[in-house]
């Protein structure tokens, strides 16, 4: 990346937004190795590219459906060594998706029993 592209790219507030993110939060995601260091404009500030975005977003998704920040920050490590290392990542996602599944279907049971209890509190309500 030319200094020029640089001086384009966002800067920390802006992508923070941009992503859904607080900057304390991005800070803390670079400082914990989730995100590789960021290019920086002439006055040393921290640039973020399309490509920098598209992998906040990929960590923010992996930490919303509750992936432990040791595994994402393994993906991390995986995925900066290249390609040697899909087989390692499609590993670690498959075992998070499984996670994911299980907790979706724990999720969909509670939905039920809140259901359940908002028509049996809307039944009392109306036979009053």
């Amino acid at each position: 990346m030319d200094i020029s592209t640089r001086e384009r790219g966002l800067s920390v507030g802006e992508a923070a937004a941009r992503v859904g993110l607080t900057t304390y939060t991005l800070r803390w995601y670079e400082q914990e190795g989730l995100v590789a260091p960021v290019g920086r404009d002439s006055a040393g500030r921290r640039r973020y590219t399309e490509a920098d975005l598209n992998w906040l977003v990929l960590i923010t998704r992996l930490r919303r459906t509750g992936m432990p920040v040791r595994d994402m920050r393994r993906y991390a490590e995986l995925a900066r060594q290249g390609d040697r290392t899909r087989a390692a990542r499609r590993a670690l996602f498959e075992a998070h998706r499984v996670r994911v599944l299980t907790r979706m279907a724990e999720l969909e049971e509670d939905l039920k029993v809140l259901n359940y209890k908002i028509e049996t509190y809307g039944c009392t309500e109306e036979g009053r």
